[in-house]
């Protein structure tokens, strides 16, 4: 019940700048304390990140990007233009700087701590959908495991390596190696190439665009505001939070949520935050398909996602570290075609549509920013990586708990923002 819980003295308004699900959700849950909430985003709900990606609320497969593997990978990658790892040839200092602390992180103890920070965001992941899904948000949350598919038996030992990894570092992740005939009976859509496989349980999937616009109707529904317009710049002053367009039109309220994706640093750095945030950006597409699909599809050895959607299958893949809005390269979505190409049958290549490129936004430690600032009001919610969908509504709840009460919730300090 909105209001329910009273806030004190506590901010009684807020701005939430940023229309995707990480900015929704601390919408809707500030509203669940009382808040009364204005939405600013620059094009409006579910136009970044929230609406071309896989849909996976996945907590099992929420594994931080900077395993010591993915450094040699990356090395290896920067001699094919056509690997799912991508970094442009550029003389741009911010993303070599940022790479470079990538790189300091890509150790064990580094990826270890980043899994336990990211513990209570996937032990809540699955709850705050059905919370959000049970209280006006008015879009299915599908359960259904994840099947990954691999080349061979061998091939398919890095991934249960992985979840043995996470399950020493506290995350249990319930899964089942399969045999090339119960790979083929689960996923119909598998090639013959594919000769092993490994199904993650206990996973759910959306259609992500559906979700967050359908987040963004409730909680317009439940008395906020969405405007369009993109930020210039946020100051304090007053006792207040002032948001200014670029035509100088003003907003204010008592705080101030900054859930603007892979663009967090241009309003962020100014509060001290200095953790950098570059946009690893992905593709999607959805092609028909000649055969049923149960169930989320993983491709692990050419990074590729594949997702039921709307009556077809949503392939999703590729980390590119380019410009948000740089214009999407043609290249990127071919190396996906041929990567996934032998590995799946019946799938109508060349019908695609629903084309997309989108910039998540990856932070060097595995660890997202969410919390206040060193300015009085102004709070950062992102850097989320590849999981902000699954993890945006737990992040949403934490967050509008700090807010109204003050106190940094525990499972917020490894995402403090002025680390």
């Amino acid at each position: 019940m909105v209001g329910a819980e009273g806030i004190g003295n506590w901010p009684r308004s807020a701005i939430v700048v940023g229309a995707g699900i990480v900015g929704l959700s601390t919408a809707w849950f500030l509203q669940e304390r009382g808040v009364t909430v204005t939405v600013v985003d620059r094009r409006g709900v579910a136009a970044g990140a929230s609406w071309g990606n896989a849909g996976w609320i996945a907590p099992g497969l929420a594994i931080p990007l900077n395993e010591p593997s993915v450094l040699r990978y990356g090395l290896r990658s920067l001699l094919n233009p056509a690997a799912p790892l991508h970094i442009p040839a550029t003389l741009d200092p911010g993303l070599w700087a940022f790479l470079t602390r990538f790189a300091a992180n890509c150790r064990w103890s580094s990826w270890t701590r980043a899994v336990r920070a990211n513990l209570p965001l996937n032990e809540e992941c699955v709850e705050a959908y059905e919370v959000l899904a049970g209280n006006g948000v008015e879009a299915p949350v599908v359960e259904a495991p994840i099947t990954a598919g691999f080349r061979t038996p061998r091939q398919a030992v890095a991934l249960l390596r992985e979840l043995r990894r996470l399950a020493e570092a506290g995350q249990r992740v319930e899964h089942t190696a399969l045999d090339a005939r119960a790979l083929a009976e689960r996923v119909p859509l598998a090639s013959g190439e594919l000769r092993a496989g490994v199904r993650i349980d206990g996973q759910r999937y959306v259609d992500p665009g559906r979700f967050v616009h359908a987040l963004g109707e409730a909680v317009v529904e439940r008395g906020a505001t969405v405007s369009t317009f993109e930020v210039a710049g946020v100051r304090t002053g007053g006792g207040k939070v002032v948001v200014r367009s670029g035509d100088g039109d003003v907003l204010s309220a008592d705080a101030v949520v900054l859930a603007t994706g892979a663009w967090l640093p241009r309003l962020a750095s100014r509060w001290g935050v200095r953790v950098p945030v570059r946009a690893g950006r992905g593709y999607s597409f959805t092609v028909p398909v000649d055969h049923p699909v149960p169930g989320p599809i993983y491709l692990p050895d050419v990074r590729v996602a594949c997702t039921p959607y709307q009556g077809a299958l949503r392939v999703a893949g590729t980390m590119e570290f380019r410009d948000p809005d740089a214009p999407r390269v043609p290249a990127r979505l071919e190396a996906i075609i041929a990567s996934a190409r032998p590995l799946l049958r019946g799938v109508r290549w060349e019908e695609r549509t629903d084309v997309w490129v989108g910039p998540r936004p990856v932070t060097p430690d595995g660890r997202p920013l969410v919390g206040a600032t060193a300015a009085p009001g102004i709070y950062v919610a992102g850097g989320h990586g590849m999981w902000g969908l699954a993890h945006g509504p737990a992040t949403g709840r934490l967050l509008a708990e700090q807010i109204t009460t003050g106190k940094q919730p525990a499972a917020l300090r490894e995402f403090d923002p002025l680390r």
